[in-house]
């Protein structure tokens, strides 16, 4: 804005504030990423017609979580969100900040991981090698390293794509959501009736391992610079976005089952939603959900990239990842951003869609549960209620060990690979706090 008095002329930046609206936009934008095409067909596997349940319960555990991320963000008004609020509240605790930074990003990894590999198995679906594993994951890593190009080339370039995918996005998913519904086969009475017994175990681990989809609500937090009263917005827009997220997720999840038969669902659980809208609508219901899923990884990974390159440059600059990450031109944390990409096309190469969406789900849980435990250590000046920061501790244990206990007795290899992976991961941030730990020593000296 340009004013002039009394002869001079007086620039003055606008104001740009992001409103509820917007925020909420945001938050959606990295929750729907794919989660409800990534989890359905694996989930009606484990406990069929019990899916939308699962999914419920998910977004229950999520909003648990959120109510630390709230409390810590107005508390801290800090864009660095999970990293800074672990560094902030110990700060005599090196290795503590370190492991939340490696653990974080690295959630991060496996979710561009998973929406990559969700896009290429909707990609090719329609073609004779959408069964073979390496081509599919040959168009994950590509389509990677489009969005590693696009978040390199401009952030105002990135911005304006990202933007229309997320909202057409949307508009696609409910419309889906309702086809589904309204070309129904079954109902819900004659599903229960027919899907065997399942325990309440069962559903509560299915709803830990699909976890991963309501993660990207954090997005808002690192936005808080950007936003008129952080103290009011933060909460409305993130707890506004989780409950549209889980109406979403619930509506197709409904829509899939009673539309779709179990076996189809199950035999294609990769991409199950465009198999089953095949034999249910036809080829333009097939081609609508896949347009669908393509916009919703695609938004998801950019997006990812994006928010998640510039924590990893701040924390590279706090000395707990190498130096060069913390490096930009023109205000673009390049390297941060080839380097998620490189890992999480590494982390393609080496798992598969369960391992993957498995790690993201551990990964979120066990880093939502040291925020929960952030907040209750210092609920007193978050001004945060045990009623809540208990539930919300005991419920992320819980889904963290009925993931585990999951893992061990039915798919012990998965198991130890994630567990191989958190070695190396604890074992990276030991070693980086330890380094940072000598630096602040040898600065005191100096200075004494």
């Amino acid at each position: 804005m340009i004013l002039k008095n009394n002869n001079t002329t007086i620039h003055r930046k606008r104001h740009k504030a992001l409103g509820v609206v917007e925020l909420v936009a945001i938050a959606l934008g990295g929750m729907i990423g794919g989660g409800i095409f990534t989890i359905l067909g694996i989930s009606v596997s484990m406990i069929g017609v019990y899916t939308p349940l699962a999914i419920a319960i998910g977004g229950v555990i999520a909003a648990l979580a959120a109510y630390s991320y709230v409390k810590l963000g107005i508390y801290y008004i800090d864009e660095g969100a999970t990293y800074s609020f672990v560094k902030r509240t110990f700060p005599k605790a090196p290795f503590a900040a370190s492991l939340i930074g490696w653990w974080v990003i690295f959630g991060y990894i496996s979710t561009i991981a998973l929406y990559a590999y969700t896009f290429s198995s909707y990609a090719i679906s329609g073609f004779t090698f959408a069964d073979n594993e390496w081509v599919r994951k040959a168009v994950a890593i590509a389509i990677i390293a489009v969005f590693t190009l696009i978040n390199v080339w401009s952030v105002k370039g990135m911005g304006k794509i990202e933007d229309l995918m997320v909202y057409t996005k949307l508009i696609i998913l409910v419309v889906i959501s309702f086809v589904f519904i309204n070309n129904s086969q079954t109902s819900l009475p004659t599903l229960i009736e027919h899907n065997g017994p399942v325990s309440v175990i069962s559903i509560l681990i299915v709803a830990s391992i699909t976890f991963v989809a309501y993660e990207g609500f954090q997005l808002v937090i690192n936005a808080v610079k950007e936003m008129d009263d952080p103290e009011s917005s933060i909460p409305k827009a993130i707890y506004t976005a989780i409950g549209l997220a889980a109406a979403i997720y619930v509506t197709i999840a409904l829509g899939a089952i009673v539309a779709i038969p179990f076996d189809d669902i199950i035999e294609n659980k990769e991409h199950a939603l465009a198999s089953g809208a095949n034999g249910v609508l036809g080829q333009w219901g097939t081609n609508l959900v896949i347009v669908g899923a393509l916009l919703a990884t695609s938004s998801a990974i950019s997006g990812t990239l994006f928010g998640a390159s510039r924590q990893v440059a701040v924390i590279a600059s706090d000395g707990y990842f190498p130096p060069i990450l913390a490096k930009r031109s023109n205000h673009i944390p390049v390297y941060a951003i080839l380097s998620m990409s490189g890992f999480a096309a590494c982390l393609i190469l080496a798992g598969n869609l369960q391992v993957i969406l498995e790690f993201g789900s551990v990964t979120f849980l066990l880093v939502s549960l040291l925020m929960a435990y952030t907040n209750h250590k210092i609920r007193h000046l978050t001004l945060s209620s045990s009623l809540l920061t208990l539930p919300a501790l005991i419920g992320l244990m819980m889904g963290t060990a009925l993931i585990i206990y999951y893992e061990a007795t039915t798919q012990i290899e998965q198991l130890v690979f994630i567990t191989s992976i958190y070695a190396l991961l604890t074992t990276g941030a030991w070693l980086f706090s330890k380094g940072q730990k000598n630096r602040a020593a040898k600065q005191s000296r100096s200075s004494s």
